[in-house]
């Protein structure tokens, strides 16, 4: 009942997920991301555990395709779920279970990785990477929200639309951009709304806050409004 997309930037190195569903809240199940170790993407009969787990297994070490097998083969509910997932170097792996409802699949290149079920065909994830690959000159999230636009005219979830989510991590910690539609009646629309909205001033007031350069970050507040005026002067990629 859901399909996603994970790929990691090649121009700024920055790993993202991006989701929709006809089901409520999906940005709080399905995408996980750790910064410098990678990112999975749980989904179909979505176990909540695969995330915290995954990114437990690349923490150590796990290759993409190991965390996959790893997680599945510990899961009696292996048929019913869909997985994909992103290590450390940046490979790909994924695996959609036998008992997923269709239409129902996966498909991974070098740079990113789509996986869906409960679709209304195989275009849904065809197009979602088409999109993806034809708008490299977008800015990263709006790239992200591209392909699933493009997934979602091909057809999307079979049985409607009601949350989508995104979520980027760059060198830090912490969520460069973490935007989420719980319920709405167009959550691609909403979703990308809110990717300008935080473009504004969000994704620049964050560059000033506390960092692994600078763990207080930029206290002077008049130094920090002029350097947020600066760096909305030369953009966000």
């Amino acid at each position: 009942m859901t399909w996603s997309i994970i790929a990691k930037d090649e121009r700024t190195g920055r790993i993202g997920i991006a989701v929709t569903t006809c089901a409520f809240a999906v940005g709080a199940r399905v995408p996980h991301i750790k910064t410098s170790v990678g990112a999975v993407a749980t989904q179909a009969t979505t176990n909540q555990l695969f995330g915290p787990r995954g990114l437990a297994l690349l923490s150590a070490g796990a290759s993409a395709e190991d965390c996959v097998r790893l997680l599945l083969q510990a899961d009696e509910g292996r048929d019913h779920r869909q997985v994909h997932v992103m290590d450390r170097e940046g490979r790909f792996a994924a695996r959609t279970g036998s008992a997923c409802v269709p239409w129902c699949g996966h498909l991974v290149e070098p740079t990113f990785s789509v996986a869906g079920n409960m679709l209304a065909g195989e275009a849904v994830i065809q197009e979602t990477a088409k999109a993806y690959k034809t708008h490299a000159d977008l800015p990263f999230a709006r790239r992200l929200i591209a392909a699933l636009k493009a997934g979602q005219a091909a057809g999307g979830d079979k049985r409607g639309k009601q949350s989508a989510a995104l979520l980027i991590h760059d060198d830090e910690d912490h969520a460069a951009l973490d935007l989420r539609v719980d319920d709405h009646a167009e959550p691609l629309d909403e979703l990308g709304r809110l990717e300008e909205v935080a473009r504004g001033t969000f994704v620049h007031t964050r560059r000033f806050g506390p960092t692994r350069v600078n763990p207080a970050g930029l206290l002077d507040a008049e130094e920090r409004a002029k350097a947020i005026e600066r760096s909305i002067a030369e953009g966000y990629e």
